[in-house]
């Protein structure tokens, strides 16, 4: 479950990376993760950050959480997959 422990986190976490839009997606957002779900995580950042940013981002994440996370931003989302990633987006940040 999402609880509140986990959004504060992940929202102290990239709080310092400007970011215009927190949201995350996959088992965590539907309540169906297990205790090795990876959580699935939608940022929408202000400024354009680089690959290097991003993994540091992801890194610091998933130390902060004690569980692997995966960082995806709004602009690199394949459209493909938009819908999909949006249809259980869960808005923690905006």
């Amino acid at each position: 479950m999402l609880n509140f422990s986990i959004k504060a986190e992940i929202i102290k976490s990239l709080a310092k990376h400007n970011p215009r839009k927190i949201g995350v997606f996959g088992s965590f957002a539907r309540n169906e993760e297990s205790k090795d779900s990876d959580i699935d995580i939608l940022v929408d950042f202000k400024e354009q950050k680089s690959i290097l940013d991003l993994i540091g981002i992801e890194i610091e994440l998933t130390e902060a959480l004690s569980r692997k996370v995966d960082l995806i931003t709004e602009s690199s989302l394949h459209p493909y997959l938009k819908d999909y990633i949006h249809k259980d987006l869960l808005v923690i940040y905006q």
